[in-house]
């Protein structure tokens, strides 16, 4: 099969599964209906699958027609944001951009960049995940994910870190007032705990003890796999909970949550952008890692 061949069938295809029916996509096409039908099943041929389900009255796609949809939608829309930037020596953020976030972090540091650049870039399309899971970039269609922590190198993705921040264990005024406020590590063990919850494990706390790096295990009072859910229970009192500094910041500020446990403080963790290799030049890439990295020029410090 030539690149050529890959490539027949498809303007029909895209039509027709916008379509209700062969006939209002031969409408669209300005073909007849059973050229339509002809070309599907040719394409059906090629790849092996059905992409639609056929009814009298209505055609759907098939999963597998969903997911080529999808591919393609995506492969067209970068072309036009290819064709777009032409020309244009310096180029500028055009077509979809998908994101994957953090859930607290996402919303609460980079979703206003991602806002700003959308109204500065009307060209520009959104597609936003947010997620405490670690995601396959490529399977997932994602251009670019930040994540905390260290990254492993992985063939065929750019790891850009973009900073670090401190992490803090803290609980509300309440709470500690109620419950008395824990000095050591061991003191811990008499008081409620707010932890992360990972596909079906616990996530110790990150401590440092005599300079050397632990990890601890607080009682796991309270489980969660959101960060925001997490932080909302901290806030109103439930227990003890670590997160990193910026996500508390601004309810520390407001004494709203007051940090504990602080000569036990952990190495700051790290925040990297990750996208693939093959979008490295891409302007929509290149402005939002550029506008990260002027937010987080540096390591926060209170």
């Amino acid at each position: 099969m030539t690149s050529e061949d890959s490539f027949s069938g498809i303007h029909i295809f895209l039509a027709t599964a916008r379509s209700a029916t062969f006939t209002e996509a031969a409408e669209r096409l300005g073909l007849s209906k059973s050229a339509v039908g002809k070309a599907i099943a040719r394409l059906e041929a090629r790849v092996g699958a059905s992409l639609f389900y056929r009814s009298t009255r209505r055609l759907s796609l098939s999963p597998d027609g969903e997911a080529y949809f999808t591919v393609w939608s995506a492969a067209l829309e970068e072309i036009k944001a290819t064709e777009s930037n032409l020309g244009n020596r310096l180029g500028v953020p055009a077509g979809r951009l998908r994101v994957d976030l953090p859930v607290a972090f996402g919303k609460q540091v980079v979703l206003p960049v991602l806002l700003e650049m959308s109204k500065r870039f009307p060209q520009l399309q959104l597609t936003l995940t947010f997620s405490d899971q670690l995601v396959d970039l490529t399977d997932e269609g994602i251009d670019l994910a930040i994540r905390f922590g260290s990254v492993d190198s992985v063939p065929g993705l750019v790891a850009r870190r973009l900073t670090a921040h401190r992490w803090v264990t803290c609980a509300s005024p309440g709470y500690l007032e109620e419950n008395g406020t824990p000095l050591t590590l061991e003191d811990v063990a008499e008081h409620r705990a707010i932890v992360g919850y990972r596909r079906g494990s616990l996530m110790p706390w990150k401590m440092s003890r005599g300079g050397q790096a632990v990890k601890f295990s607080p009682p796991p009072t309270y489980q969660f796999d959101d960060a925001e859910a997490m932080i909302e229970a901290t806030r109103a009192g439930l227990g003890i909970c670590q997160m990193p500094l910026c996500l508390f910041e601004k309810d520390i500020e407001a004494r709203a949550v007051l940090p504990l446990l602080e000569s036990f403080e952990p190495t700051p963790v790290e925040v990297h952008a990750l996208w693939s290799k093959s979008n490295h030049l891409r302007p929509k890439i290149r402005y939002l890692v550029d506008e990260l990295l002027k937010l987080h020029g540096h390591t926060y410090s209170p």
